[in-house]
């Protein structure tokens, strides 16, 4: 990873939502592009991740808040660059593989890029967390129509235009929540598959039935949620065209 200094502004931006993982964050880290910024999104580790990401050259923003969204939205609300990322910090997914969902939202062909994770060695998938995605991307569909296998934390979109979408879930449900009201919005979304690995550590999330449980209650709660009609993307100030 290259450090990116005030004198050469990121190319993009990638936030991490970060909670102990500090035995994965070397992995990661290592695999941010040459050119973008990490934004290492400390959410009240105790294991030393915030010091060792600052060490390995990210940049660390604190959210005491803790939640999923609550770290995702942080590292949203501090980024700089004209186009934003998403990935987990557990070294389940290489943020290398981010470059072409860039390239894609940058030539306008997409809005928003979604990773559709394709498990790799055992264990990468619990049984009880991929039917939960299960359900909740048929109940997506229903919901907006698109045809979308994953709601899954790679992803790519331009920092204006997800800023203009009023996020305001700061538990699980945010990744749908974005989803949701970019499809409101008439964004073009698009999903490719990618590799997703064991992580390292252990789940906060969906690690076991209950966490899963409660992260499908979070996004119940997302889809019940009245049409917002946010700008569409080509309104929000982007620069992308349509």
């Amino acid at each position: 990873m290259r450090d990116v200094t005030t004198s050469s502004p990121p190319d993009v931006d990638v936030v991490l939502p970060c909670l102990d993982e500090a035995e994965a964050l070397p992995w990661v880290l290592a695999r941010i592009p040459a050119g973008w910024r990490a934004l290492v999104v400390d959410n009240g580790s105790t294991d030393g991740s915030a010091d060792l990401a600052r060490a390995l050259g990210a940049t660390v923003v604190s959210e005491p808040r803790r939640g999923f969204g609550a770290a995702c939205h942080a590292g949203l609300s501090a980024a700089t660059a004209g186009v934003v990322c998403f990935c987990d910090c557990d070294a389940s997914l290489d943020p290398g593989l981010l470059v072409p969902f860039v390239d894609e939202v940058r030539a306008g062909a997409a809005d928003l890029v979604l990773g559709r994770r394709r498990p790799e060695g055992r264990g990468a998938w619990p049984a009880h967390a991929r039917a939960g995605n299960l359900a909740l991307a048929r109940m997506l569909r229903r919901r907006t129509g698109l045809a979308l296998h994953d709601l899954g934390p790679l992803r790519a979109a331009r920092r204006e235009a997800l800023l203009a979408l009023g996020l305001d879930d700061r538990r699980s449900g945010y990744p749908l929540q974005m989803v949701v009201r970019a499809a409101d919005a008439g964004w073009r979304i698009t999903e490719h598959d990618v590799p997703y690995r064991p992580r390292t550590g252990a789940s906060k999330v969906t690690g076991t039935w209950r966490g899963t449980w409660h992260a499908v209650r979070d996004m119940r709660r997302v889809l019940a949620e009245d049409p917002v009609r946010p700008l569409p993307c080509e309104a929000s100030g982007d620069g992308n065209s349509r």
